[in-house]
C-alpha cells in the first residue's frame, strides 16, 4: 500500500483565526491537502480540495468568504491534475473519503463520478441545512449526483486496519480524521482541520473557526492518544509540515 500526498490549493487566512495571539494583521498560507491511498482493494482519496474555479474568480463560487479565505493558488493547483501526475484519473478513484464539507476540502467531488462518496452522518445533516449554505458549507463543492455513504462511528474501510476512519468532531459537527497504517513508513493520523496546524495540538491554542470547543478538546486528547502510540500527525493546513513531506510521485509505503 502506498499513499501520495496531494496538493488541493492554497488559501490565505489572517493568522489570528489559527493562532489567536497573533497580531491582528499577520496573515497566513495554508496549503490545502489531499491523499491518495493505493490500497490492494482500490484507490482510496482523502478529501478533494479546492475547486480549480476559485484561483481565477472565487467570489463566483464562494460570494463574501472569498474575502476572509483568499486563494494563492493557479488553476493546475487541484486534485484532479495532482491525480495525473502520478498517472491516474478521477474515474480511477474508487472511495472519496470527505473529512467534512467545508469548501477547501470537497470542493472537487463533482469529479469522482465513479467513487463511493464517504462522510460522517452528522456532517451531511450539517451541510443539508439550509442555513448552512453560504457559511463555509457550498452544494456546489460537496454534493454531487451519487448518494454518501455515511458513517457515525470508527470504521475499518477494507476490514485489515490499513485504513482506519475516525471521527473527530468539533472544527466541525462531523469531522472525520483518517488513521494509515504502512508497512515501511508506519502510521501517519490524517487529521484535516481537527488540528489545523501543529500549535492547534495545544488546546490553549484553540482556532476562532470551532463550532463545538469542548468536542474540539476532547478530539485533540484523541489525536494525542495516537500520537503517544507512534504514529506521524498530519495537520490540515500546516505550511511547514507542508514543505517537509514526500509528495506527488514520491510516496509513502
Amino acid at each position: 500500500m502506498k499513499m501520495h500526498v496531494l496538493s488541493g490549493g492554497r488559501i490565505r487566512m489572517k493568522k489570528h483565526i489559527y493562532v489567536p495571539d497573533s497580531a491582528r494583521d499577520e496573515k497566513l498560507d495554508l496549503p490545502v491537502h489531499c491523499f491518495l491511498i493505493r490500497h490492494s482493494q482500490g484507490n482510496v482519496l482523502f478529501d478533494t480540495g479546492c475547486h480549480p474555479s476559485v484561483a481565477e474568480d472565487a467570489e463566483a463560487r464562494w460570494g463574501g468568504l472569498a474575502k476572509v479565505m483568499v486563494p494563492v493558488m493557479d488553476t493546475q493547483d487541484n486534485v484532479v491534475d495532482e491525480l495525473a501526475a502520478v498517472g491516474l484519473g478521477a474515474d480511477d478513484i474508487d472511495v472519496v473519503v470527505n473529512s467534512h464539507f467545508h469548501t477547501d476540502h470537497c470542493g472537487c467531488n463533482q469529479f469522482f463520478t465513479n467513487a463511493t462518496m464517504i462522510v460522517h452522518a452528522d456532517e451531511l445533516e450539517k451541510a443539508r441545512d439550509p442555513e448552512s449554505e453560504g457559511q463555509g458549507y457550498y452544494g456546489a463543492d460537496w454534493d454531487q449526483a451519487n448518494a454518501f455513504d455515511t458513517l457515525d462511528t470508527q470504521r475499518d474501510l477494507f476490514g485489515d486496519e490499513r485504513i482506519v476512519l475516525l471521527p473527530l468532531p468539533g472544527h466541525s459537527p462531523g469531522l472525520t480524521g483518517a488513521l494509515v497504517n504502512l508497512d515501511n513508513s508506519g502510521a501517519f493520523l490524517l487529521t484535516s482541520d481537527a488540528a489545523a496546524l501543529e500549535k492547534n495540538l495545544n488546546p490553549d491554542v484553540m482556532p476562532k473557526n470551532m463550532w463545538d470547543v469542548d468536542k474540539s478538546i476532547k478530539s485533540l486528547a484523541e489525536i494525542q492518544k495516537i500520537r503517544s502510540q507512534g504514529a506521524t500527525i498530519i495537520f490540515g493546513h500546516d505550511v511547514n509540515q507542508w514543505a517537509a513531506l514526500k509528495k506527488g510521485a514520491d510516496a509513502y509505503d
